[in-house]
């Protein structure tokens, strides 16, 4: 069954947020990355977080840091996503490629570096949306 997460970005304090959220919701983490030295991450940020994931309930919540190539995140605004978890591939490409019409494509549908397929926008109204599938 495909199912809808919040996705959260931060300005570096994202394993600050997340532990006080699984003390407040309890549970472990699912998974943990962290972004490591790498083209476009230098050592001051690689133990930042690239990808948590805390199951709450039957949903999961969903965060990362946000490198400084990408610049600083916007508190005052929209800093969260919608993220759409995919039963397969195509189910993937459907959603994405229907919701992405009109849209500004943030990361094409491909493969991520933390293993899912995976791409990211803002619709036509101005929603942030992450769509992806996960193997695992």
């Amino acid at each position: 069954m495909m199912t809808i997460n919040p996705h959260i970005n931060f300005n570096g304090n994202c394993e600050e947020a997340f532990e006080f959220y699984k003390s407040v919701f309890g549970g472990e983490y699912k998974e943990i990355k962290r972004f490591g030295v790498g083209e476009m991450i230098g050592v001051d940020e690689a133990d930042k977080i690239s990808r948590v994931t805390l199951p709450i309930g039957p949903n999961v919540l969903i965060g990362n840091d946000i490198p400084a190539f990408m610049g600083i995140v916007d508190e005052n605004e929209n800093r969260s996503k919608i993220s759409v978890s995919c039963e397969s591939k195509a189910e993937t490409d459907r959603i994405f490629n229907g919701l992405s019409v009109g849209a500004s494509v943030e990361c094409p549908i491909g493969d991520s570096p933390w293993g899912s397929y995976f791409g990211m926008f803002r619709d036509k109204f101005g929603i942030e949306w992450i769509v992806a599938f996960d193997s695992e």
